[in-house]
């Protein structure tokens, strides 16, 4: 795989600079950053003992489209149990807090792909219960956004192309912060939020690579769902839910996405809760996108760039 080369810096929640601008992030660069942060030992918390996240999280699953995924009530207290176990190192947590403050759609984004993800790798990943430390840390996919400026998370109007970049940098950061939290360069979390934005086809980013790993790609599709059914500040109404699973149908027949993955996440919108391999996708679009959205449409640097953030 080709290395990422930063276009923006890389800085953790109190502004300590890890990473500049321009840094190749190589073996030997992630060595030693890694090495530099080796001796710093992190408080370690369940996840759910940390504020009102537990709360957050049940209140969040109630909601429509989510109160349709999670209607097993044997299968949420199975889920809550797995999540009971999942710990975190404390700059996570204090990231999470910094989200809830100042940008509650990022919070809430990051805990539903988490609740999601782990309720569909229960489906698609044989050895989940041993791996729900890894899965779950993975759906802190998104902890690179604390690299972007708010202006740029909460804008309205078309993003410039200069704006795009930094958005897009979150990926990358969120790689470089995660390597250094856990003090592992290969930690799977760290992967997960490098590359939740490729895709199979190589239509993705950071890197457009061949994406080829089944855990990746549920993080993936689960933050795809999420971010349609939202509320977002580029567009005025959110996908209904039939748009939404339509859009993602249209991955999976673009060869972007896994259709077992599509097939597990149409199962749990379903009363029935079909077993995942006897779902059946239906090809048929009926959806309409939402009016007035802005996503996707780039507009020149007008003011000057925001490289230096």
């Amino acid at each position: 795989m080709a290395n990422i080369r930063l276009r923006y810096p890389v800085y953790t929640l109190d502004q300590t600079p890890l990473l500049p601008a321009g840094t190749i992030l190589s073996e030997k660069s992630l060595h030693s950053l890694v090495r530099a942060n080796e001796r710093r030992p992190y408080k370690l918390r369940t996840l759910f003992s940390h504020g009102t996240i537990k709360k957050d999280v049940l209140h969040f699953i109630r909601q429509p489209p989510y109160r349709i995924i999670f209607a097993d009530k044997k299968q949420n207290i199975k889920l809550l149990n797995l999540l009971d176990r999942v710990l975190v190192v404390s700059p996570i947590l204090e990231s999470l807090d910094y989200f809830r403050q100042y940008d509650f759609y990022t919070y809430r984004h990051i805990l539903i792909v988490l609740a999601l993800t782990t309720l569909i790798c229960q489906n698609l990943v044989v050895d989940y219960q041993e791996l729900i430390q890894e899965i779950a840390a993975g759906a802190m996919h998104d902890i690179g956004k604390i690299c972007v400026p708010m202006q740029i998370l909460k804008k309205s109007s078309p993003l410039t192309q200069t704006e795009r970049a930094i958005l897009e940098h979150h990926a990358a950061a969120g790689f470089v912060l995660l390597c250094y939290y856990h003090q592992d360069s290969q930690h799977l979390a760290a992967i997960m939020a490098r590359d939740h934005h490729e895709r199979k086809d190589g239509s993705g980013y950071p890197l457009g690579i061949l994406l080829n790993d089944p855990m990746v790609e549920i993080v993936a599709v689960c933050d795809v769902y999420d971010a349609l059914t939202s509320p977002r500040p580029y567009r005025q109404t959110s996908y209904d839910n039939r748009t939404a699973l339509e859009e993602i149908t249209v991955m999976a027949e673009e060869g972007a996405i896994s259709w077992e993955v599509v097939q597990a996440l149409v199962a749990h919108n379903r009363k029935s809760k079909p077993h995942y391999t006897d779902c059946l996708v239906s090809k048929e679009k009926r959806g309409k996108s939402p009016d007035e959205s802005v996503y996707g449409i780039i507009v020149p640097d007008t003011n000057g760039s925001l490289d230096e953030i």
